[in-house]
């Protein structure tokens, strides 16, 4: 009886069913695809955090860099200028960022407490200055000679009187980045966000092997290519693999292993950066505060604390869909709510005589007001299949249209590839303090949106249903018997 008077009175009431879903279906949409466009800034941030500190890594370990202007922060070229039009190059390897740890320090950070696994690198920066001399082109002035003075005999020589024109030298200064990695672990680090996409990476037996991987990006820019070989301050590298990064920016245009590095910046058993990965990703905090009491002159930079530096669209476009959207959701999902309970309400009203009839024919209250929730229940399950495909809807087209934001990272982040200028460059050969990506967004929508979608569904026929209840059990007999009157 109950399911043929429900579905009767459902069909009677098509326009008011579809009123009450349509508003119930708004506010349902509106949460999966503001859900939905804030997983995807999550996942977006993810990103922008692995092309920095690479993929499984939790927080890094470093120091603060040095004073700018320290003398070891300035770069000494020397050339010898010899013979006609003499060209030369030198290359000035500096530590790229932060100052030196000690490698020991790795070995520290490892022990600590909830510390899954860590790994060292070295983040250097060379500047490439390649100097053409030009030898000046003599020009005599007067006579072919004079007669010069000199000693006490009187005696003279004849010294031929004019000017250089034309000398000079000119210089081209270009710079790259180098990342030192331990090769005995590469599944932690810069060079997990990117993938190997030509030849190989290092092997493990490679610790002090004259071999680099290069980024795709710089590969094209200087026509490198597997099998060819690079030249760093004076050794030849042979590029064994070709890396491409999986978001963004690579963390360092050329890789070669860690002791490799050291030796190119005289940095034996240094590193620059400690990256960490903690065992449990929930007691990330406290593994950073037991690294910070336990290692002091050390600044640990959780992936959290990364997140805070990231400004430009992408930082923007988050805060307003948590913020903004969350509170727009709540708004509509309550007017949605309460218009619904309303519109319930007030159909239980225009039905008096009906209600009053059924009680009058020996329906108790508890049976008209189960039968008002009932169609309540149903009118929200119908709003909630209509929410869920818009809201699926509006995350396909997000998905499919890909707006690009940009993510602008301010110089206090720890990775590898936040990278700051020598102190006393300028021009060229001076490194931003800041990288900027770009990245497209995507609105993925997880089963737990969908069932939150539902639950909302079943919660708004509910309330709606307890406002036509509520109404409907005040009714009489004699509230129909008026009406007829």
């Amino acid at each position: 009886m109950f399911f043929t008077y429900l579905r009767r009175e459902l069909r009677r009431r098509r326009k008011a069913a579809l009123v009450v879903a349509s508003g119930l279906a708004l506010g349902i949409a509106l949460v999966i695809i503001v859900s939905s466009v804030s997983s995807g800034m999550s996942k977006a941030q993810d990103k922008v955090l692995e092309s920095l500190y690479g993929l499984g890594t939790d927080m890094t370990v470093t120091k603060a860099a040095a004073a700018p202007g320290s003398s070891s922060q300035r770069p000494r070229f020397e050339f010898d200028a010899k013979g006609d039009d003499s060209k030369q190059s030198s290359d000035r390897v500096m530590v790229q960022g932060f100052q030196t740890l000690s490698s020991t320090t790795v070995d520290k950070v490892g022990k600590q407490s909830g510390v899954a696994d860590a790994v060292g690198g070295l983040s250097l920066n060379v500047l490439k200055v390649d100097g053409q001399f030009k030898r000046g082109e003599f020009k005599q002035n007067g006579n072919a000679g004079s007669t010069d003075q000199r000693g006490p005999g009187g005696g003279g020589t004849t010294q031929p009187q004019g000017e250089v024109q034309g000398g000079g030298a000119s210089f081209d200064v270009n710079s790259y980045s180098v990342y030192g990695t331990d090769v005995t672990k590469q599944d932690l680090g810069p060079l997990t966000s990117s993938k190997i996409t030509k030849g190989r990476t290092f092997k493990a037996t490679e610790t002090d092997a004259e071999v680099a991987v290069v980024d795709a990006s710089y590969a094209k820019q200087k026509k490198l290519a597997v099998g060819k070989t690079v030249t760093v301050s004076g050794t030849k590298y042979k590029i064994v693999g070709v890396s491409t990064a999986d978001s963004g920016d690579a963390a360092a245009n050329l890789y070669i292993p860690l002791k490799q590095a050291q030796t190119l910046a005289d940095a034996k058993n240094k590193v620059t950066t400690v990256y960490v990965k903690a065992a449990d990703s929930q007691q990330i905090d406290s593994v950073k505060s037991a690294i910070q009491k336990n290692i002091s002159g050390t600044t640990v930079t959780t992936s959290a604390d990364l997140a805070d530096t990231v400004s430009g669209s992408l930082s923007t476009a988050s805060d307003l869909a948590t913020s903004v959207g969350k509170w727009l959701s709540i708004a509509v999902l309550v007017a949605a709510f309460l218009v619904a309970g309303l519109l319930t309400s007030s159909a239980v009203s225009r039905r008096v005589r009906e209600f009053g009839t059924l009680k009058a024919l020996g329906w108790k209250s508890g049976r008209v007001t189960r039968q008002v929730v009932g169609e309540a229940l149903v009118n929200g399950l119908m709003g909630g299949v209509l929410g869920i495909a818009v809201g699926l809807a509006g995350a396909y087209v997000v998905t499919a249209i890909s707006p690009t934001l940009t993510a602008q990272l301010g110089g206090s982040g720890g990775g590898g590839g936040m990278v700051g200028g020598p102190g006393g460059m300028g021009g060229p050969a001076r490194q931003a303090a800041s990288k900027s990506l770009d990245i497209a967004l995507t609105a993925p929508v997880s089963l737990s949106t969908i069932l939150i979608a539902v639950a909302l569904a079943v919660a708004g026929g509910l309330i709606a249903g307890a406002f036509g209840g509520w109404r409907a059990s005040r009714l009489r007999p004699a509230d129909a018997l008026r009406r007829v009157e």
